[in-house]
């Protein structure tokens, strides 16, 4: 690392720290997210848990309140079947009415009083309404003390037919207001069986007694707009009674349920109507749950939350800054490399500029050369083809002189392929692509050649269809075939052949020349497309090694290409590659 420049340190300094916190961001996401889910998790298991105590101590309350309001029913019903009453009302006769249920109805008013079987009952007063449902005068107060005001409250609009159940509200001498449970049972004639009169019996609410026998619910009475909860502070009650009477104000139902702040803290309060349809008026139930310790419990299971996430973010934390450093290692190494590799490609690239630079220059000076050449070349050949038309050369002069004009003849061919792989090296040559009649063209190649193949006996096969178009500019098509056929005629034996086949596949023309003779060495194989590569061939043989090379290019620019398919034994064969093409109206043969 020590090798980096400073901003490259700087900048691997600045990835691992940038890995680490996105590492960290990571952690604390998958931390918060596990801390949400938990506490959620935690909070529904403990609503759920306090809402099932609280309605299992409610459904406990409610039992025992139905079996206490039953009994007290079932007393009421024993009551008003007594026949010393019955008498009395059915003779018309209401100021014996008192007096006679006096008797029948003393054990009611003492203390401990007991029914045949259930809870103890004791009555705190009774009272009977005539058929109008209006108050009977009482003649004493031996049947319970009650005001004038309280009397005629318990009057109602009308007979009932059934039981009804109501509440009193009632100052006690000691100025504490307290609530009476009140039934009222219907007194059915013998002949009619219509009610005739009613006995309202006043008894002591059992809310008290059942706050001390479960101290995890508080319970009173609403009723009129006023809250009987001894339990609760005034300012609590105050609160309560607004919150009473804003559920009650929105239209909800009877019964509804809800958690309220009382002294600063939460409460389910639960509020049910205790005479649904009674011709009293409506008395509510009101029992109030506190959530201080579940808010509390609440409260330390956050604690260990948050604790346990803060424990997990310091150990990603570490784990993290040891992840990083482990991760940014490889990327470390990659850096070093990159650098290193970043100093080697800036050579090469001015290597391979110079290289250009050199290549275009030889370009240049082989094309310059070429152009500079042409003009001896044939100025040459004419001094030469003067000397030959002289008759007084000797016959060994003659030849001398004719073979250097044949000389002439391969230099200006050199001359043309190096001009032209100058052109294809400067990028310079276009092909003009038509269609071209290759049969044509090796036929046309065949008929020249049948005239000085004739020295060597030769055989030539030609398997080609009278026509066979390939897309490509004909002078360049003639040169590669030229140049592979000439090949074949050059390097073939005595009495040998030369065999020329295609096949078309995949839009593609495969062009096969083949032919006898001496075969390609292996070790020349490989570079026999090489310029000015003629090992392994006879010194006899005229050639500057430039054919196969221009030939491969020139098919290459073509759309296809050349290779050497075997050179075995007596036999070596080429194959060239073109593209099919379809013949216009006036084709390029």
């Amino acid at each position: 690392m020590n090798t980096l420049p400073s901003p490259v340190r700087g900048s691997l300094a600045g990835f691992r720290l940038k890995l680490a916190a996105a590492m960290m961001m990571v952690v604390v996401a998958f931390t918060a997210a596990w801390l949400v889910f938990a506490q959620r998790n935690a909070a529904a298991g403990a609503e759920r848990v306090l809402h099932e105590e609280f309605r299992g101590a409610l459904a406990a309350l409610e039992t025992a309140r139905e079996t206490r309001s039953a009994a007290l029913t079932a007393r009421c019903l024993a009551l008003v079947r007594k026949s010393r009453i019955h008498a009395a009302l059915e003779d018309d006769a209401l100021d014996l009415l008192y007096l006679s249920a006096r008797d029948e109805l003393s054990d009611l008013m003492l203390p401990n009083a007991a029914p045949a079987s259930g809870p103890p009952v004791h009555a705190k007063f009774y009272r009977f309404l005539d058929a109008r449902g209006r108050i009977i005068p009482a003649p004493d107060n031996e049947i319970g003390d009650l005001t004038g005001e309280e009397n005629q409250r318990l009057a109602l609009p009308s007979l009932p037919a059934t039981p009804q159940l109501g509440y009193l509200a009632r100052v006690d001498a000691q100025g504490i207001e307290h609530f009476d449970e009140v039934i009222t049972t219907p007194i059915r004639s013998t002949a009619t069986n219509r009610p005739i009169a009613a006995l309202v019996v006043g008894f002591a609410t059992d809310l008290a007694s059942s706050v001390k026998e479960r101290s995890a619910i508080r319970r009173g009475l609403w009723l009129e707009g006023r809250l009987y909860l001894p339990e609760v502070d005034a300012t609590a009650r105050a609160e309560l009674l607004a919150s009473l009477a804003q559920f009650s104000g929105r239209g909800n139902s009877p019964d509804f349920s809800s958690q309220v702040v009382l002294g600063g803290l939460p409460h389910l309060l639960l509020c049910q109507q205790l005479n649904p349809d009674s011709q009293y008026p409506a008395a509510f139930e009101v029992s109030l749950y506190s959530l201080a310790d579940s808010l509390a419990t609440q409260r330390k299971l956050r604690a260990k939350i948050f604790g346990t996430s803060a424990l997990l973010i310091m150990v990603g934390l570490v784990v993290t800054q040891v992840m990083a450093t482990r991760l940014s290692r490889p990327v470390e190494k990659l850096a070093v490399d990159s650098q290193v590799n970043f100093v080697r490609r800036r050579r090469a690239e001015a290597s391979l500029k110079l290289t250009q630079v050199e290549l275009q220059r030889a370009a240049r000076f082989s094309a310059d050369a070429s152009h500079q050449l042409k003009t001896p070349v044939a100025v040459l050949r004419a001094g030469l083809q003067e000397l030959l038309a002289r008759e007084d050369l000797t016959p060994p002069v003659r030849m001398e002189v004719a073979t250097l004009f044949n000389e002439t003849h391969r230099f200006t061919g050199m001359i043309e392929d190096l001009l032209l792989l100058s052109r294809m090296d400067a990028g310079r040559l276009t092909i003009d692509f038509l269609p071209v009649d290759i049969s044509h063209l090796v036929a046309s190649w065949i008929d020249d050649l049948s005239v000085r193949a004739e020295e060597m006996q030769l055989e030539i096969v030609s398997e080609l269809p009278s026509q066979l178009w390939i897309a490509g500019e004909r002078r360049y098509t003639w040169h590669i075939l030229a140049n592979l056929l000439e090949n074949a005629h050059r390097y073939n034996r005595p009495r040998g052949s030369i065999k020329i086949s295609a096949r078309v596949a995949d839009s593609l023309v495969f062009l096969t020349i083949g032919n006898t003779g001496r075969a390609i060495p292996p070790v020349a194989q490989p570079h026999i497309f090489d310029r000015f590569h003629r090992a392994g061939v006879s010194s006899g043989v005229p050639g500057h090694g430039l054919g196969l090379n221009l030939a491969r290019e020139l098919a290459r620019l073509h759309g296809g290409d050349l290779q050497l398919v075997t050179s075995a034994g007596d036999w070596t064969e080429f194959e060239t590659v073109f593209r099919v093409a379809i013949p216009t109206t006036a084709p390029s043969l």
